[in-house]
């Protein structure tokens, strides 16, 4: 163990391995340019529609249940599935294994984005939403002044699921050919070479575990109650003295 450990170490203390076309630089980049492209389309499809659906409280169980479907199919089917049909099209030919990937990570991405903003926005207090309508707002500025604000917690806790997701799951594209962190298991298998596998499956633990404590930050961050619980908690009277009464004459 301990030379398998120092043969990892003299891998990654080599510069050689670092830059260059198949170096670690160039896998990260291509691990994080995909999976962020995937994020972003995913949020970009899921959720105006998800926050439209929760705003006016209408179609959601149809609409939940029709994008839960896609949790129950499998990325690496679907990166097969549209490998060779990326494949029948130029201007999705290359790079090799890239739109298969990508669609695959959309895929898995929308639905804990959906689920998540859709609820939000659904469950907000009901007495906020009639006090903002009340007050004369209009339905945009409902959903963007009090129901967004409200769910945002909810919300970032589904882009945060999803992104993990799709960090982790962005390896399979060097199945299909493409490239990034995977690319170092499927060439360690294919080598038969222990410390290529080890460091891709270190590196893809480690952004894994970036993503989510970054998000996670960022999800305590938006909570707008955080500010009120931490001045409230800050603000509690502390407990008086027990009162000490003298004692009763005769």
């Amino acid at each position: 163990m301990i030379s398998f450990l120092g043969d990892v170490m003299t891998y990654l203390s080599d510069s050689a391995n670092w830059y260059g076309s198949r170096g670690l630089f160039q896998r990260i980049w291509e691990h994080l340019t995909i999976s962020v492209i995937g994020i972003v389309v995913a949020a970009v499809i899921a959720l105006p529609i998800a926050l439209y659906l929760g705003h006016i409280r209408r179609g959601g169980f149809v609409a939940v249940s029709t994008v839960n479907l896609g949790r129950a199919v499998p990325s690496f089917g679907v990166v097969g599935v549209m490998f060779p049909i990326t494949l029948a099209f130029a201007v999705t030919a290359s790079p090799l294994g890239y739109w298969a990937t990508l669609f695959a990570l959309i895929l898995l991405a929308m639905p804990p984005m959906f689920v998540n903003a859709y609820t939000a926005v659904a469950e907000a207090d009901p007495a906020n939403v009639e006090a903002a309508r009340g007050m004369g707002m209009t339905e945009w500025g409902v959903l963007t002044r009090v129901e967004l604000p409200l769910g945002m917690p909810v919300i970032m806790a589904g882009i945060r699921t999803a992104s993990v997701a799709v960090v982790a799951t962005a390896t399979l594209g060097a199945v299909v050919g493409y490239g990034g962190l995977g690319r170092y298991i499927i060439d360690g298998f294919a080598q038969g070479n222990d410390v290529l596998i080890f460091v891709g499956g270190l590196l893809v633990a480690l952004f894994a575990i970036a993503t989510e404590l970054l998000l996670g930050w960022v999800e305590r961050r938006t909570d707008p109650m955080r500010r009120v619980r931490s001045r409230d908690g800050a603000s509690l009277p502390q407990p008086l003295p027990p009162t000490t009464y003298p004692p009763a004459p005769g």
